[in-house]
């Protein structure tokens, strides 16, 4: 009966009006773009939740998403559809930028307790690398500190994020010494996983997060906002929105960093260019 049932789900076809119907909600609710192209991509994606909740057809599942029943099922759907791409170390060039030229700075103004937010954090690879950028680098000062706001839309990402749990092959870039010193391998030699030990830990927060939401449930201000990979899945209206949002809780002077492929071109921000998708905050 069950290889009967999977026959059906992974027979399943999303039409054209299904998508357009989904697209237009995932738009409208969370800004991200879904166009036709991604159909096959979406109905792949989402054949993962027919199977969970044993639904035979998208038509019998998007009556259910839209019912009062299906509101959960939404925050499901999202995780599903968001596209999580990280690595330890992406884009190093921002890393050294922030050792040799950001951090010196707060430390010679003493600035002696530094507030960074990984706005669209994924599974925390970014937010663990800037907390041993950053744990390298007050070693050397001590009574400086630091601490790290991660978000997300996805409660997926998030939960991994806070485990801090990564598969050996994740983390090979990064030095030997460096793995040794924060980085703990599980006792169980079959087990090729790592955890990010406590002291990186404890200086980090999650919490859920949609960037086209009014206003957002964030009331630090940060001394650095990393907001990289992110834009690219939002149209040009909603991420000026974003940006502006964002930088409603980034100190005057802060730093802003975007993803190599991103930029402010033509938008209207309150952001100031001193290197390729590194900004400060007027």
């Amino acid at each position: 009966m069950e290889e009967v049932n999977l026959q059906k789900i992974f027979a399943a076809k999303l039409s054209d009006s299904e998508f357009d119907k989904l697209s237009k909600f995932i738009f409208t609710r969370y800004g991200i773009k879904m166009p036709i192209a991604k159909k096959i991509m979406l109905q792949s994606r989402l054949q993962k939740r027919l199977r969970e909740l044993r639904i035979y057809s998208f038509k019998e599942y998007i009556n259910f998403v839209f019912s009062k029943k299906g509101e959960e099922e939404i925050v499901h759907m999202i995780d599903v559809v968001s596209t999580n791409k990280t690595d330890f170390f992406r884009e190093p060039a921002h890393f050294d930028f922030l050792t040799n030229n950001v951090l010196p700075k707060y430390l010679a103004n003493n600035n002696r307790n530094l507030k960074l937010w990984s706005a669209g954090c994924s599974s925390g690879q970014e937010v663990y690398t800037l907390s041993i950028v950053l744990s390298e680098f007050f070693e050397n000062h001590p009574g400086f500190d630091y601490s790290i706001f991660g978000t997300d839309i996805s409660t997926k990402v998030l939960k991994m994020a806070h485990s801090a749990i990564y598969n050996e092959s994740a983390v090979e870039m990064i030095p030997l010494e460096t793995k040794r010193k924060y980085l703990l391998k599980s006792k169980d030699k079959t087990v090729k996983k790592i955890r990010v030990n406590k002291k990186l830990r404890q200086k980090t927060s999650y919490q859920r997060l949609n960037f086209i939401s009014s206003t957002y449930n964030v009331h630090e201000h940060f001394d650095i906002i990393f907001c990289r990979n992110v834009l690219i899945y939002f149209d040009r209206d909603t991420q000026e929105q974003v940006i502006n949002k964002l930088c409603r809780h980034l100190k005057p002077g802060g730093y802003f960093f975007l993803g190599h492929s991103e930029s402010v071109t033509n938008i209207d921000v309150p952001l100031i260019q001193i290197k390729p998708t590194i900004f400060i905050r007027k």
